[in-house]
């Protein structure tokens, strides 16, 4: 995958963003993460173009309020105003809000390898994904415990009646059995 350069002052403003002090989980690590799951995605074989999908990568969480049901719509925005003048502007976009779903339509190229690179935290390692799991329970510390152990299982239920997590076969290959085994033992962990 080439490198995307994303102009100074555009990074600065969204480094800002991502470094917020209420963020656990989606922060400049987890925007880090995404973009280094592009490159290997990139590198496993799967097509996409590059450049737009990089600039979502780096607008899809840069609104983030734990709570609001319309961060993605304000994450893209977000890039319309920032990229007024940009023509990927209307695709970079279009990948911020399907990351509300993670369900790219068939063909999608750059949909599917951004939903999947978001997702690439699942398939993480043990040590990753616990504390991934526990940055998220932070983000969402003022739910009631006994209310959010109990949403948390549903969602986490829901992803694992999927015939797939991942879309690309190069994601299934990377992280699938990893993210299952991941994901199986945190709704164990979330029933106690």
């Amino acid at each position: 995958m080439d490198v995307v350069e994303i102009a100074p002052v555009l990074r600065t403003e969204l480094l800002r963003r991502w470094n917020e002090p209420h963020r656990r989980h989606h922060d400049q690590r987890h925007l880090d993460e995404v973009v280094a799951g592009l490159a290997t995605l990139s590198e496993a074989g799967l097509d996409f173009d590059a450049r737009p999908t990089v600039l979502a990568a780096w607008f899809h969480d840069a609104v983030y309020r734990p709570l609001r049901p319309d961060n993605e719509e304000a994450s893209a925005n977000l890039a319309r105003e920032l990229l007024v003048d940009d023509d990927d502007r209307d695709e970079v976009a279009r990948l911020v809000e399907l990351t509300r779903t993670h369900q790219p339509a068939p063909g999608d190229r750059n949909g599917i390898a951004l939903s999947d690179a978001d997702l690439a935290v699942l398939g993480a390692d043990a040590h990753r994904y616990d504390e991934y799991a526990a940055n998220v329970g932070e983000e969402f510390r003022r739910v009631p415990r006994p209310l959010y152990r109990r949403k948390r299982r549903e969602l986490l239920a829901e992803f694992l009646t999927r015939e797939h997590l991942y879309v690309s076969p190069p994601a299934q290959q990377l992280w699938e059995a990893t993210a299952r085994a991941n994901i199986a033992r945190e709704i164990e962990a979330l029933a106690r």
